[in-house]
This record gives structure tokens, sequence and C-alpha cells, in this order.
């Protein structure tokens, strides 16, 4: 008996006993005087005190879940589904083998099995929550993680993915080997043609979306001295997309949660799925998106869309490229990575020699030749080669040798005397050296 039950016999038998009335047994017990006549007569009509026992006492509850059913989620964990967690694997169960259990039943069963959750949360610190934008479209966050996405299978590699700060639905992802602006410019084209063009952009400050040479002081600033973009800000600066920088991880918390449901999630959906390589993962990855978004989307408070319709005729191939300046050279022929390029076709508009133009390459690896808002097509023309011209060989002049009268053979002085033996071979010295130094000069 437990011992609300066992407190329950003793007021009983004090009441039965005339220690105690009704009324004080009730109040002792915490019940109305009524359930305590009915406690009496359990007691009396039962034989004593296992008449006040729980009837349900050692039986099965008829909704218990069978132990088979136990078993086979067990083992289905084990072998297929490891490493999701329980909210994921309930859905898992439900979607693949048809089993319907709620996540607190799928965690109930693993615990006794002395399995516990493959990631354990760590309480975060507190953030002052931001709330989310009012209409779709209002504001992207993007960013990219690398991560062990098909786990022993193939290298890790990165995903990059753009999310809608108002609904939460992820308008673009594609997986890259590294983090690369090539990445960043697939996900914005995704976006762009799928829903429209945001009007804000938060991203973090890497290199990609921000100059090197971005810093001004207070002074420029206020005097309002344009900063020098990176070719993924030039980008957003000619569709007219505010660019915002975050300074922390919290900042931009939406496109950081994101990541922890990713990695919980996607990486059990890929091993289900049989991927391999990231080729494979990436022609997986629209149909995982869509699934992840009726998941977890959410209806704006605002009903109307901040998408500004892409236009039909602005190439986003043209938009999202390296940016260069060249000089023309003669014959509408331009210098770029060392290579001699012209038009692919004859020019609609004047060029000048040694006018300033903007060379722009694309994804594909495409180069145009970007004059008065239209594109050129470049093509790549072999170098002029330049002959060679002939060197002459330097000839060597013979050593001059001194004449028999010149001063170094000779001495002279007022009172010339016959050379002794040290002077003879100082003088010696002195002439060697001298013919060195002339064959030397020569």
């Amino acid at each position: 008996m437990t011992r609300a039950e066992l407190k329950k016999v003793v007021v009983v038998e004090k009441v039965l006993g005339g220690h105690m009335t009704n009324k004080e047994g009730a109040t002792a017990l915490g019940l109305t005087e009524r359930q305590m006549i009915r406690l009496k007569k359990k007691y009396i009509a039962e034989g004593g005190a296992q008449g006040l026992v729980h009837k349900n006492r050692g039986r099965k509850p008829i909704h218990a879940l069978d132990n088979e059913l136990k078993k086979q989620v067990t083992e289905l964990y084990q072998k297929k589904y490891y490493g999701s967690n329980n909210c994921h694997y309930a859905e898992l169960l439900e979607e693949h083998e048809g089993i319907q259990l709620s996540p607190s039943s799928v965690r109930r069963i693993l615990l006794d099995q002395g399995i516990k959750q493959a990631k354990q949360r760590r309480r975060n610190k507190a953030h002052q929550p931001r709330q989310r934008r009012s209409q779709a479209g209002l504001l992207w966050q993007i960013d990219a993680t690398p991560y062990a996405w098909l786990e022993d299978r193939a290298p890790a590699f990165a995903l990059h993915a753009a999310i809608d700060d108002a609904t939460g639905i992820v308008v673009g992802a594609v997986f890259r080997k590294n983090e690369c602006r090539e990445g960043y410019s697939l996900v914005m084209q995704q976006g762009i043609q799928n829903y429209g063009v945001p009007l804000g952009l938060y991203s973090d400050r890497h290199t990609i979306f921000r100059s090197p040479n971005e810093k001004l002081t207070v002074e420029q600033e206020l005097a309002g001295v344009s900063r020098p973009l990176s070719n993924f800000g030039k980008a957003m600066a000619d569709l007219h997309i505010e660019h915002i920088k975050a300074v922390t991880p919290q900042a931009k918390g939406r496109i950081e949660r994101l990541w922890k449901t990713f990695q919980d999630r996607l990486v059990i959906e890929l091993r289900l799925l049989g991927v391999m390589s990231m080729d494979e993962a990436n022609s997986k990855l629209p149909l995982l998106l869509d699934k992840h978004n009726r998941k977890f989307a959410v209806l704006p408070t605002e009903t109307p869309s901040a998408y500004i319709p892409s236009d039909s005729s602005v190439n986003l191939e043209h938009i999202f490229t390296i940016r260069e300046y060249r000089q023309m050279g003669t014959g509408n022929t331009l210098s770029y990575n060392g290579k001699i390029y012209t038009l692919a076709t004859p020019a609609p508009l004047r060029l000048d020699a040694k006018s300033t133009v903007e060379v722009r390459e694309t994804l594909n690896g495409e180069l145009l030749l970007w004059y008065q808002e239209q594109a050129l097509p470049l093509k790549m023309t072999e170098k002029p080669e330049r002959k060679a011209e002939e060197t002459k060989e330097a000839s060597s002049a013979q050593p001059r040798k001194p004449a028999q009268n010149h001063p170094w053979k000779s001495t002279y002085g007022r009172n010339q005397t016959k050379r002794t033996t040290k002077q003879s071979s100082f003088q010696d010295a002195m002439y060697s050296q001298h013919n060195s130094y002339s064959e030397a000069s020569w």
C-alpha cells in the first residue's frame, strides 16, 4: 500500500472506533463527509484495509503498449533511425513504418532500454528575442555551415541556405564543398526565381559579403563617401536589396536555429534516401526543403507580401558575377587573367581604345563585357607571337700589356740606383695587381 492509502486506513479505523467523527476524519484526509462515509462502507464490506486499495493495482492498463511493439520500436531505432531525436523519430515511424506513437511514448520506450537522446540539449544564454518581420519578403537571413551531412559515407561539405524571417520558409539551399560566393549566389537565385526579390538581407561579416577595405571613419560616413563593395555586395546593390551585416550570431538567430534542425533531421533523411555523394544530396534537397517548409513554416502577421516580382528582362546570371575593370586595347581586345579576349559578336557600340570597361565572369565561367548596361560576350583570342631579337655575343678583348718603358716596369727618380731584391719583388707584385685589374675591367 502507498503512504496515502495507509493514512486512509488509520483514519477510517479511528472513525469506526469512535475516536474521530466523520467530519474530523474528512478534514484529516481532505475529503467531504459523504466521501468519508463511502470509505467506511468499503472498509466494512470488503473486510478491512484491502477494500481501500486501488482496484487496478497489479493490473496492466488497457491503453498500455504491447511488449512486441516496444521491442520493434527499439530495434528500428538501433538499426535504421539511430541518431534521430524523439519528435523526428515519431514522425519517421508514422511516415515509413505506419506506427503512430507520440514523442513522449517514444521517449519512454527508449529510456526503458537505456537509450538516451543522441544530442543532449545544453541550456543557452538568455538573449532578448526579436519579433518576426510582419510581411513575407521583408527580410531574409542567409548563412552557411560545414557538417558531415552524409556521416561517414562522404567527406564533410557546406550547406548554404536562406530563410524568410516572417514565415520561416527556407527559400533556397545548396550544398557546396566549402563556404563560397558561388553557393550564396545560387541560393539567392533560387529564392528570387521561386518567391521574388526581398527588400532586405541579413548576413554575417564574412569577406564574401563585404570588402576587406570596407572601413570608413565617422567623418567619411557623414560626408556620404560610398563604401567599396564585394562582388556579392554589388549584386545586392543592383537588385536594390538592403544588405545588413550582423555583428553577433545571435542577431540572425533564425538561420542559426535552422542549422540545429537540419543537423538533427536532414542527416537522417539523407541516410534513408541512400544518398552517397554531394551531387545526389543536391538532387534530393528540393524534396526535403518542401517537407521541412510544410512542417515548420508559419503564417505572417500581415497577409500582403513584400516581395518585388523579378523582372524578366534581368538575367540573374549576369548579376551574380565576378566584376573587374580593364582597359580596352586596339582592335577591341582586352587582357584578363593573362589571356587576350575580344568580342564574340560585332559590337553595337563604339569602344574607343584605352577606355575603361567592366568585365564580368558568371558562375559558369562565361566572360562578358558589361558596357552601358549591355552584356557583350567575349571569346579568347591567341596572342601574337613576337620574333625574338638576335642577341650579339660580346667579344672578349685581350688584356693590354704595358710597354717596356711603362712606369710600373721601371723606377724613376733624381738619384736612380740599381733595384734591390726587395724593391724588385714589390714592383713585380704591383705589376701583377695592375695587370689583373686591367683584365677585370675589360
